[in-house]
């Protein structure tokens, strides 16, 4: 196994129907411009109250990438 070095980029995605699709909205469009990205931590949610019930999800990120 070689040895890495990881940047580290905060990143914050949202969806109205779930922590699950916030996170992976977040991770895809970071993929269009981000290469290596191995690993994430999730270390904030929020959400939007409407009406009294949860009208939208934010969920913020740490994204780890391995440098070329």
């Amino acid at each position: 196994m070689s040895d890495h070095v990881y940047k580290i980029l905060e990143l914050t995605g949202s969806s109205p129907t779930g922590i699950e699709d916030a996170v992976n909205a977040a991770l895809a469009r970071a993929s269009e411009t981000i290469r290596n990205m191995q690993w994430f931590e999730v270390v904030e949610t929020r959400g939007h109250i409407q009406g009294g019930k949860v009208a939208h999800w934010q969920v913020t990120l740490k994204v780890g990438f391995t440098l070329e």
